[in-house]
């Protein structure tokens, strides 16, 4: 019987260097940036529009005006009533929608290449001469308000707006909710939307940037007829890189552990947190990319290594380093086990203590290669595109910035990991859990981690009840 000749195993080459796509780029008279990124094959096409407009700049008794706004942004214009922008946009097939970040309103369009240009009328329309019917604001008023009652009905919302007012000056806008508190949102009337409205949106140093298969589009010409009749602010305003001027102070106490009581709870929510970079971070955002998805960004994560693998505290735990306009977060969040609480918190602060001295060449390595790696996975989409050209736009980053930043993951070595870790471990935590405070407060205090408070969690009789509201509104 012949011998079976075994051809030899192919080797694997590593994957050649990926940049992120370049767009093509003009300014158009009225001082709006125009970024256009083509994705051959997309033909849904995502235009995003960022405006710059930092929550400081929200009156504080009406804030949440600009979620608000940014909600009501596509209700009805001078030429077109709510019914019949609705019908115009599900003809043509248009997915529009906005939303407001601490960096500013971002505008969301997806639409099939062949209505593009409806897309850009309709737009164009939104932002020059929405009219705000007080019905419409009165429906989102109320719409926000079961928000906030959602949000603390909810462990994991609860726990995330407790932290920011403990871990945030108490005068920092960062300390309270981006969308408002019940008392704030509950004051904002038509005219104070179209009055904020009427300040920030305008097309001076906005970027609009749109991804997806361009081909025999003429992409100047349809956005000069169409965003490029938008009328600029006079005077100019500033420039948005002068906009980030909060840096979301720290509060003088925030080193405390906060436990919001929920008697009963069989499960605890945990939200930690200390200061971390921005983007614009010496030791580059490539390295902190790598240290979050090491330390938190994955099931086989440190975190959850310990926590979820060993323990059996949780389902899982995510951390990461967050960056904000001017400085940044490290957080971690999740539930665990009810009767593990001070346990769980104990071996999650153990694992968050790690200096840079401990962290091993070879999960670096690792790490750096899954960043570097999947990055054409995770940008194959003309809205992953968008979202991420329209983000560093508004942090004052050009695209180059991704390409720059993965160049750095895929070269990260040890010591420069380190480096970069040690950088950002020199404050107590911010701890809030979110649970049984009868059954499980002694014990984490016993841990002496920190000051431990304990809260109700209940709704604050000061502030108006949703049903009372809601009374005389269609």
């Amino acid at each position: 019987m012949p011998s079976t000749v075994v051809p030899p195993r192919p080797s694997v080459l590593d994957p050649a260097p990926w940049n992120f796509p370049e767009p093509d780029r003009w300014e158009l008279d009225n001082g709006l940036a125009v970024q256009a990124f083509d994705v051959p094959g997309q033909h849904v096409l995502s235009l995003r529009l960022g405006i710059p407009a930092p929550l400081a700049a929200e009156p504080q008794e009406v804030e949440g005006v600009g979620l608000i706004m940014a909600r009501c942004l596509d209700e009805g214009s001078e030429r077109h009533t709510l019914e019949e922008m609705a019908e115009l946009l599900e003809r043509k097939g248009i997915a529009m929608g906005a939303g407001l970040g601490e960096r500013g309103l971002v505008v969301e369009v997806d639409v099939a290449s062949r209505h593009l240009p409806a897309a850009l009328d309709l737009l164009t329309e939104c932002l020059t001469s929405a009219t705000y019917p007080e019905p419409e604001v009165r429906r989102q008023v109320r719409n926000r308000l079961a928000d906030i009652a959602h949000e603390h009905a909810d462990a994991g919302s609860r726990a995330a707006l407790e932290f920011i007012a403990t871990y945030f000056d108490p005068g920092d806008r960062a300390s309270r909710p981006t969308g408002g508190t019940r008392g704030s949102v509950a004051a904002i009337t038509a005219e104070a939307v179209r009055a904020y409205h009427a300040g920030i949106v305008h097309p001076d140093h906005a970027t609009v940037v749109l991804a997806g298969d361009l081909t025999g589009t003429d992409l100047q010409s349809l956005i000069g007829r169409t965003l490029g009749s938008w009328p600029a602010r006079h005077p100019v305003s500033q420039p948005a890189v002068a906009l980030r001027e909060n840096p979301g102070r720290r509060a003088p106490d925030a080193g405390q552990i906060v436990f919001v009581d929920r008697p009963g709870s069989v499960q605890t929510e945990l939200y930690v947190g200390r200061p971390g970079p921005d983007r614009h971070d010496p030791h580059g955002w490539g390295a902190y990319q790598v240290l979050s998805f090491l330390v938190g960004g994955s099931p086989s994560a440190r975190v959850d290594r310990v926590l979820r693998e060993d323990k059996g505290f949780t389902y899982g735990i995510r951390a990461g380093f967050r960056p904000r306009a001017r400085g940044g977060l490290f957080v971690a969040a999740g539930s665990v086990r009810g009767d593990a609480t001070a346990e769980a918190l104990d071996a999650l602060l153990q694992v968050l203590d790690l200096r840079g001295a401990d962290l091993a060449e070879h999960e670096v390595r690792a790490a750096a290669d899954f960043v570097a790696r999947t990055a054409p996975g995770r940008y194959a989409t003309a809205d992953a595109v968008a979202d991420e050209a329209v983000g560093l736009a508004l942090d004052g980053l050009r695209p180059e910035f991704v390409t720059s930043t993965l160049a750095q993951a895929r070269a990260l070595t040890g010591p420069q990991a380190t480096d970069a870790w040690d950088a950002h471990v020199q404050h107590a935590w911010t701890v809030v859990l979110v649970g049984d405070a009868e059954a499980n407060a002694e014990q984490v205090r016993a841990l002496g981690r920190g000051p431990v408070r304990t809260v109700q969690s209940r709704r604050p009789s000061s502030e108006p009840n949703l049903a009372e509201y809601k009374c005389g509104d269609r």
